[in-house]
């Protein structure tokens, strides 16, 4: 066997078991590989060596072209990132002006899958580390910090949500959007990403949680920016005479958990990169689990919405659409409002997002960043006349005509 061709086929045993589900993503070691191969080339017939051949050329030539392309996303961003920094225009030779490459070679036939995936291949599996989910979320509250969120209905956790967020300036028409769209229009406030919210049905995608589907270093950095505020909230509801004196001791002492929680936050860097590590330890987790609490996560939740509403006024971009203020929550803040500027709108959507994130979300792929935008408003549209949405909008409504 050649050389060259031992190296398409250690590749594309990868790439074909993965397709199987088996969940092989990292290299193997040399020699496990070539004892999978001749073992599976062992029970191939000679036209299916040859067939699998084929395939495994094939699909080594198109990978290698398309983690080139990924390359040059990756490159040009970076170059975007330092203009940035430099205060410079960018150009339309800092895009990537074409799709992302789509597999168009042989597939490989069903009787060969049957074969890979009948042999108990001796490979070291890379299948990611199940995501944690609500329960572990709430475990990981508990024992870090003693703390268990109070709970509430969901219509009581709208109107909270609302209350908050009109405070602060945002539209029913901006919360509402955001809600049909990160949710579905049934989202329940302690939904997380991959989870049906009716059936409960499904795996975790991502750590997303609530209204908003703030990450865990979202949560994080929203407590390291206002956890101060909301200890001192917390204090004074306590404080209040409407208040029962259980229900002041309650406040009195999740005040003292947001204390911990927010030294624990404080005691890395104040940087993106650093709050998505701490927020997949148990710390950072425990903290997560704030959004689900009656009091913090309409407060935590809406001044997510709130800072990017902030930095869409600095950069001159006032009255954001509830699309526009999604596509910053989903993209990031600068991301997002960088693909409202006219240079960005005809490039493809690859230029803003990793590999994985393009590829987790089926949105944005194979999209430029204006068709990204229509299709946001036309889920939106979508979404907003199902039942959670339309509950949140009445409930908005019954706010606005009490203040």
């Amino acid at each position: 066997m050649k050389e060259e061709t031992l190296k398409y086929l250690i590749a594309a045993l990868a790439l074909a078991t993965m397709t199987l589900g088996m969940g092989l993503g990292d290299r193997p070691s040399s020699a496990l590989a070539q004892d999978a191969v001749s073992e599976l080339y062992a029970k191939l017939s000679p036209e299916q060596r040859k067939t699998y051949d084929t395939y495994t050329k094939a699909r080594g030539q198109f990978e290698i072209g398309l983690q080139s392309y990924w390359a040059t996303v990756d490159a040009k961003r970076e170059g975007r990132r330092a203009k940035h920094r430099a205060g410079m225009p960018f150009t339309a030779d800092d895009y990537v002006a074409d799709q992302p490459p789509k597999y168009a070679g042989p597939e490989l036939p069903a009787d060969i899958q049957k074969i890979i995936a009948s042999l108990k291949m001796p490979l070291p599996s890379s299948e990611p580390a199940p995501l944690a989910n609500v329960v572990d979320i709430l475990a990981h509250a508990r024992e870090q910090y003693g703390f268990v969120p109070t709970p509430t209905t969901e219509a009581d956790f709208k109107r909270s949500y609302a209350r908050e967020a009109l405070r602060v300036g945002l539209s029913k028409d901006q919360v509402v959007r955001i809600y049909a769209l990160e949710t579905g229009g049934l989202g329940t406030y302690d939904m997380q990403s991959g989870i049906n919210p009716v059936t409960r049905q499904g795996k975790p995608i991502s750590s997303a949680l609530g209204y908003a589907q703030l990450l865990h270093a979202n949560s994080t950095s929203e407590l390291v920016k206002h956890g101060e505020e909301f200890i001192h909230r917390l204090q004074a509801m306590a404080a209040s005479n409407s208040v029962s004196g259980e229900r002041a001791k309650e406040l009195r002492a999740k005040a003292v958990i947001l204390k911990k929680m927010l030294r624990a936050a404080k005691s890395i860097p104040n940087e993106w990169y650093a709050h998505v590590r701490f927020g997949n330890t148990p710390l950072g987790l425990g903290i997560h689990a704030l959004n689900l609490d009656a009091d913090v996560g309409p407060w935590l939740q809406v001044l997510k919405l709130k800072g990017l509403k902030d930095d869409a006024e600095r950069a001159g971009r006032a009255n954001l659409s509830g699309a526009e203020l999604e596509l910053m929550n989903l993209a990031g803040p600068r991301t997002g409002l960088e693909m409202m500027t006219p240079l960005a709108q005809g490039v493809p959507t690859a230029n803003f997002f990793s590999q994985g994130g393009y590829y987790r979300n089926g949105i944005v792929r194979e999209r430029t960043a204006a068709e990204l935008m229509k299709a946001l408003e036309q889920r939106m549209e979508g979404n907003i006349k199902k039942a959670g949405s339309v509950e949140f909008a009445q409930i908005f409504d019954e706010v606005q005509k009490g203040r």
